[in-house]
């Protein structure tokens, strides 16, 4: 089966500061949008154009926003909400910048590097870093059924398993979406978020 194709496109909003559009997301609005986010990051002010794990980091925030989360996540709201980066870390001090008092649901997001692939059916989102890849099957696996939203830009991420894979298009980050692998993993991904997809993958998952 094809992949569905989706037109290119970038996140909206802020933590609670800001609602979704039940109209719809254009580029034009999505690409202001985000430059608005990034320009209310006091590591990106003063920076004509952020670097492409400053928008990276961005998204990561943002994908959080439109996902729903079952039960499991949601209870309790003492937990903070947990990015996590397994391997190899390419954002530094920025992710950590990104999230800076930044909420999702009600919870408080943090950031966490782990090196163990275990410790990861306790993080929210999951990016995995490039020398992760030798294990990705093994990864994906653990957390078929675990409510954990995996990100990465391992190339053919989306296809071999992985929920979300940043791509380049030209100077710009995209996304594509494996929606099989989030919904059987209990996640819900917002219209919203899959309509500013590259591709929208509804094959059955095979790994590799």
């Amino acid at each position: 089966m094809k992949p569905a194709k989706q037109n290119g496109g970038l996140l909206s909003g802020r933590g609670g500061r800001r609602k979704l559009c039940p109209c719809g997301t254009g580029l034009r609005v999505a690409l202001a949008a985000l430059f608005w986010l990034l320009s209310a990051i006091p590591s990106l002010q003063g920076q004509q154009k952020p670097s492409e794990y400053q928008v990276k980091a961005a998204y990561l925030y943002n994908f959080g926003r439109f996902v729903e989360w079952p039960p499991k996540v949601t209870a309790s709201k003492s937990d903070p909400f947990t990015v996590c980066i397994l391997g190899q870390d390419p954002f530094g001090p920025t992710l950590d910048a990104t999230l800076s008092g930044a909420t999702v649901g009600g919870k408080n997001v943090v950031a966490r590097r782990i090196s163990n692939p275990e410790e990861s059916v306790h993080c929210q989102i999951l990016f995995l870093s490039a020398p992760e890849g030798g294990k990705l099957k093994k990864i994906i696996e653990m957390l078929e059924k675990e409510p954990v939203l995996t990100v990465s830009d391992i190339p053919q991420f989306s296809q071999r398993g992985g929920m979300i894979q940043f791509v380049l298009d030209g100077n710009n980050v995209r996304f594509e979406v494996n929606l099989t692998a989030a919904q059987r993993a209990g996640l819900a991904l917002s219209s919203e978020l899959l309509k500013v997809a590259t591709v929208v993958r509804r094959d059955p998952v095979t790994g590799d």
